[in-house]
């Protein structure tokens, strides 16, 4: 579409992977017929008269009389109608020929959410380009990975985005390097390689030609505070679609914090990384001026910027869609009080998903507290240590490959009965070999009957990998003491009865049954 065309309407489809029930029917395709909205060109200016934050990400708004594309949510003033044009994404707005606005910086746009109008395949490429997949790989390479051809991926991606995962993976590099040189004091060169362009003259050449002015000019222009222009680290900006239950989310992560690798200290979250042959550490907190997550890193995660945003915005889930999912949920009698006093509630997700499984093993049968426990022995005990620890923080979790070499006593000897040791040793040695993925934009109903083939790990397991690991928005650990609690006593069977009407969004309900509890149980 050039800027002359008639603007594109967006529709709101059911995601293809969507959990199936008995009858072949996805959840989603039933949430979508009853409560799917269609956004055409006046829902899309009517969202951008009001600066809706709940379109934030879901559409970008282009000015035929500026050249400037814009998300829906920027303080500038409001184009005339018949100004303006509407893309589901930056890409193509990008591929017409508009370019970002360095007001609202379009770049710092929510993603989309797991039950957002996009095939399987399509939600599976996207997310390997977002973690920067095409930065050293080729698209055939992707393609083969996902279990297609490299003109498959091409014709699905050009069909779903209308744009080719080479235009996607460029406009993703050309976002980080935009948001690297208004939020941080790195060299131009450093952010070339950071943003995963192979050479610096590539990188100024597109820059020019997407902005309009050289990566230098931006450089001049802008204006950086002294707190975020923090000497020694890198400084990210995640941002979110309001409202996000901060305080909730991180004493859920605070409880489960692996001592040595994971804290959580007066509102902020600090952890030790592992990407790749990259180590170092990041803390995140929550911007008091924005609706954004503000993010520092050591600086010797600089080339693993990419990976790095994707992993933390799967663990603090912001790409979730909340008044979406409270107006489904708040119906319910049973859940409408919590989700009043839980506006932005979060389905924790998982840095690691091996990491966060190996935890999950270990709290079976025993108290979260015993649980962090023996988190924290095990790794300390197969972990390595990290070059540069920050503030006590100096134990990198043990890889799949370092626990699948280990032996079954050395496990126990941490305090382990030995079926517990067996299991760890049977998902390290799974994940290592490559017969369990958790890859987060896998199909669950795969992943599910493969974790529950391994010894140690039954349905409520399998279900909370799901939730969190996996961000499977529909898991539902029916088993769990906590949930059934919650639920009046029942029992599972009973409970998954009783949860149908929460789909696709029954990990929400999980995680608003167990903030109920005054204990906190629940994994």
């Amino acid at each position: 579409m050039g800027r002359d065309a008639t603007p594109w309407a967006l529709t709101c489809r059911a995601h293809e992977a969507a959990p199936r029930s008995e009858n072949g029917q996805t959840a989603t395709a039933r949430f979508a017929r009853n409560a799917a909205v269609t956004l055409d060109d006046d829902t899309c200016y009517r969202a951008l008269t009001a600066r809706d934050g709940r379109f934030d990400g879901v559409f970008f708004v282009a000015v035929s009389t500026t050249g400037i594309y814009c998300r829906p949510v920027c303080r500038a003033r409001t184009p005339g109608r018949e100004r303006c044009a509407f893309y589901r994404s930056a890409a193509t707005a990008e591929r017409d020929g508009y370019r970002a606005c360095f007001r609202c910086r379009p770049e710092l746009a929510p993603g989309a959410g797991l039950v957002d109008a996009l095939p399987r395949l399509v939600a599976r490429a996207v997310a390997r380009i977002d973690a920067g997949f095409l930065n050293e790989g080729s698209v055939d390479d992707l393609a083969a990975l996902l279990g297609v051809t490299g003109r498959h991926l091409r014709r699905a991606m050009e069909t779903e985005l209308g744009v080719s995962p080479i235009e996607l993976a460029q406009t993703r590099r050309l976002a980080l390097a935009k948001q690297l040189l208004q939020d941080t004091s790195l060299p131009l060169s450093e952010i070339a390689f950071a943003s995963g362009f192979a050479s610096v003259r590539r990188f100024n050449a597109l820059f020019q030609t997407r902005f309009g002015r050289p990566p230098s000019a931006l450089r001049r222009e802008r204006a950086v505070g002294s707190q975020e222009r923090n000497e020694g680290t890198l400084v990210l900006r995640l941002d979110y679609r309001p409202p996000l239950d901060w305080s909730t989310l991180l004493t859920f992560l605070a409880g489960r914090a692996i001592p040595g690798a994971e804290r959580v200290t007066d509102g902020v979250y600090a952890r030790t990384v592992r990407l790749g042959d990259l180590t170092g550490w990041i803390t995140v907190q929550h911007d008091e001026k924005r609706a954004a997550l503000r993010i520092e890193a050591a600086p010797s995660l600089a080339d693993a910027l990419m990976p790095l945003s994707a992993r933390l915005r799967a663990l603090f889930d912001l790409d979730a869609h909340p008044t979406a999912i409270a107006a489904h949920l708040g119906r319910d009698p049973l859940l409408a009080g919590p989700v009043a006093r839980h506006p932005g509630l979060r389905v924790p997700g998982a840095f690691d998903g091996f990491e966060m499984t190996i935890r999950a093993v270990l709290g079976q049968q025993v108290s979260v507290r015993a649980a962090t426990t023996l988190a924290g022995r095990l790794a300390a005990r197969f972990g390595d240590p990290l070059t540069v620890p920050i503030d006590g923080l100096g134990l990198l979790f043990p890889t799949p490959a370092r626990l699948a070499a280990a032996a079954e006593d050395d496990v126990a000897s941490l305090g382990l009965p030995a079926t517990r040791a067996r299991a760890i040793l049977a998902i390290a040695r799974a994940i290592h070999g490559g017969t369990v993925s958790l890859d987060r934009h896998g199909d669950p109903e795969a992943a599910l009957p493969a974790l529950c083939a391994l010894p140690g790990i039954g349905d409520w397991t399998a279900h909370y990998v799901a939730m969190r690991a996996l961000g499977w928005p529909d898991a539902f650990p029916s088993g769990d003491l906590a949930v059934r609690k919650a639920m009046g006593g029942i029992t599972a069977r009973a409970a998954t009865t009783r949860a149908e009407p929460w789909r696709p969004w029954r990990a929400y309900a999980v995680m608003h049954l167990w903030t109920s509890l005054s204990d906190g149980a629940g994994g």
